[in-house]
């Protein structure tokens, strides 16, 4: 990653800004109600009982794939192709069969994320605001999970809610998607390479993050005593290492009481991934 441009490798991506400052879940909660917040903004979302909440990688995986084609197209309408397996491909992931394999977990989130309502609200105590930002308006998946290489009769298409998409193509969070690809077994991690992307390009002091307030933004389902805050920074900690490896210039420090951030280089400069 390091070697080469993220532009000039055909590696630039996306991501939706609100979808970085708060993030879908990790795990299967078994609820079909997810908040997570960011200092005075939230994240809230509801699912389909009968279909459930997306979580983990793969949502994270599509939403950046949407993110960065609504971007590079500047259009609602996106065509994701005749066959599943090079769709699959895109994103990273290798089609394997099977009740755990990647084409019926993709089929599962896909399913999830698409039905899901999404919004994001802010409060100051004196002002409230709301915006939905539900992805997908529509759907048409036209693939055979069964035979994955064969190319269908039509493309599938997605059609991007309008609100969601103005906030893709105003706000894009610029990433590297082979940083994506290279952390997708870890959605923590994701979060954390997005996220930290995303304050470097404009931190210009030092700040600390309470622990706290780390958690309530990337690790809601800890719980909320002294020891699921330590069991979260634990695992913050632990997958901020991965991270580390493909964004050695990040400047942080682990503090007893939260996180410290210092100015550094943004993994993305103007459009394109930084050479270290």
């Amino acid at each position: 990653i390091e070697a080469e441009e993220a532009k000039v490798a055909g590696a630039l991506g996306y991501m939706a800004r609100a979808l970085v400052q708060a993030t879908l879940p990790h795990s299967n909660i078994g609820s079909h109600e997810f908040k997570r917040t960011n200092g005075l903004f939230k994240l809230t979302l509801l699912a389909d009982s009968d279909i459930g909440l997306p979580y983990g990688s793969i949502p994270r995986l599509l939403l950046a794939w949407i993110s960065t084609e609504a971007v590079k197209t500047q259009n609602r309408h996106l065509i994701l192709g005749r066959t599943l397996s090079e769709f699959m491909t895109e994103l990273g992931l290798i089609p394997t069969g099977g009740r755990w394999g990647t084409i019926t977990r993709l089929k599962d989130h896909m399913q999830r994320l698409f039905s899901s309502a999404i919004s994001c609200s802010y409060t100051d105590g004196a002002h409230w605001a709301i915006k939905n930002v539900s992805p997908v308006s529509s759907a048409n998946l036209w693939w055979n999970p069964q035979t994955p290489a064969q190319a269908t009769l039509f493309n599938s298409t997605l059609t991007l809610n309008e609100d969601f998409f103005n906030e893709v193509v105003k706000f894009p969070i610029p990433l590297d998607l082979r940083a994506l690809k290279a952390l997708k077994r870890s959605p923590l991690a994701l979060d954390i390479y997005c996220w930290l992307t995303y304050r470097s390009s404009y931190l210009k002091k030092s700040v600390t993050i309470p622990w706290p307030v780390l958690q309530a933004q990337f690790g809601s389902t800890y719980s909320t005593s002294a020891q699921g805050t330590r069991d979260f920074k634990r695992a913050f900690l632990r997958e901020f290492g991965k991270v580390y490896l493909i964004y050695p210039s990040i400047k942080v420090k682990s503090e007893k009481h939260g996180l410290l951030l210092l100015p550094s280089k943004s993994h993305i400069c103007n459009g394109l991934a930084r050479v270290e």
